[in-house]
């Protein structure tokens, strides 16, 4: 089911270069981080103006280099960010000032903040995984060697799940990183994506460049692993050529457990991932989805695009009119699973 975009809004003064990431805040609803090639990350109330809500830029954050991803950490002011520059910095967006708590050996690619340790957990290319305790004089508290470059990182309640280059997931216990609680093979054939844990800390998502999604679960039983599975999407039939896409994003809905996905085709599907069916389809969007992220109560759903090499770019240029950012309203309901 294809659904229109009739409740769905463009953000005013997006970043200028292709969008690496993007997250809603955990506490105030309509705050959302957007990371960026253009060496930014921006900070964004979607929801100013007094007539129409069009939302406006609050702040942004310089950096050296490309940023490739951004969280939020214990509230509103405390935001983080990883990059090209190999640096983890800690931004202020009151002053707008950006500290650095460490640093990697290769790019910083992906972060997030765990409220279980209240500890910043960091993946790099130079395959290693750093924990930093931002309210420390000394921030780095572990570095722990990975067998390969940290693709994507997720996290819920003590679980951290690590997808990594040549297929690996680790899964972590966070309160004892001294060895994965579990190493797997990822269930899909090629290069993993992204990773994205169930509000429910029941498992996860991975996508993969192969226009493929899997569904996974922590408990190892076999009972609870034969559940597991995967399934095709974000897959056209061009030409007469079926066209393969990569899954860029996924986003779980803090409410429902559904979850989004978005692909190098320019499409946002939403699905029940227990029923393992498709719920919707939203109206094709006119580049690749680079990030999604629903806020905090599931209520609006935010969608970034921007082209590159699956548009067409042989050399990955991202064209600035290309680069946008979505706001969905979502409908009553809309979110909700088959039987909730």
């Amino acid at each position: 089911m294809s659904t229109p975009a009739s409740n769905q809004r463009e953000l005013l003064s997006p970043p200028s270069d292709a969008i690496s990431s993007l997250t809603f805040s955990p506490y105030t609803p309509t705050r959302l981080l957007v990371s960026s090639w253009d060496k930014y990350v921006h900070l964004y109330d979607t929801h100013s103006g007094a007539e129409q809500p069009v939302g406006s830029e609050l702040t942004r954050f310089a950096h050296a280099a490309p940023v490739l991803d951004c969280c939020y950490g214990e509230g509103d002011g405390e935001v983080f960010s990883g990059g090209l520059d190999w640096t983890v910095n800690q931004l202020d967006s009151e002053t707008g000032n950006v500290k650095t708590l460490g640093t990697h050996d290769d790019a910083v690619k992906s972060i997030c903040y765990n409220s279980e340790i209240k500890s910043l957990i960091t993946g790099s290319w130079d395959k290693s995984l750093h924990l930093y305790d931002p309210r420390s004089s000394t921030p780095l508290s572990s570095n722990i060697p990975q067998l390969e470059k940290v693709y994507s990182l997720s996290s819920t309640g003590n679980t951290l799940v690590i997808a990594m280059a040549s297929r690996m997931i680790h899964l972590y216990d966070l309160r004892n990183m001294s060895q994965p609680w579990q190493r797997r093979e990822s269930s899909l054939k090629f290069q993993t994506r992204c990773v994205e844990c169930m509000p429910n800390g029941l498992g996860y998502a991975s996508s993969s460049i192969e226009g493929r999604v899997a569904v996974e679960f922590f408990d190892p039983s076999d009972e609870s692993q034969a559940r597991k599975y995967a399934f095709k999407c974000h897959r056209q039939v061009e030409g007469g050529i079926d066209v393969i896409y990569p899954v860029n994003a996924l986003a779980f809905h803090p409410t429902y457990g559904t979850f989004a996905s978005g692909g190098g085709d320019g499409v946002v599907s939403l699905w029940d991932g227990m029923a393992k069916r498709r719920l919707r389809q939203y109206q094709k969007f006119g580049a690749s989805i680079a990030a999604l992220s629903f806020n905090k109560d599931g209520k609006y759903l935010a969608v970034a695009s921007s082209a590159g090499f699956e548009d067409g770019k042989s050399d990955g240029e991202c064209p600035p009119e290309t680069v946008k950012v979505f706001i969905r309203e979502m409908a009553e309901g809309e979110g909700k699973g088959k039987g909730q």
